[in-house]
């Protein structure tokens, strides 16, 4: 059987942590800043753990 391919925007946009945890970046923090407040960047810079419901989906597409 051949071997499965990882998607390649999924290993762009999700890193492992050393405990096997999934992280990701938020959203809305790329453009459009000047109308965002201090708060609501400094909020969206930090990495994000993956949802319980989406762990399944995501290890799929990395192929873990």
């Amino acid at each position: 059987m051949a071997k499965l391919k990882t998607n390649s925007g999924a290993k762009k946009r999700f890193t492992l942590t050393g405990t096997g945890k999934i992280k990701r970046k938020h959203a809305y923090h790329s453009h459009i800043l000047t109308k965002k407040t201090k708060k609501q960047k400094r909020n969206l810079d930090h990495f994000a753990i993956i949802e319980d419901v989406d762990i399944k989906r995501v290890k799929e597409m990395l192929v873990l």
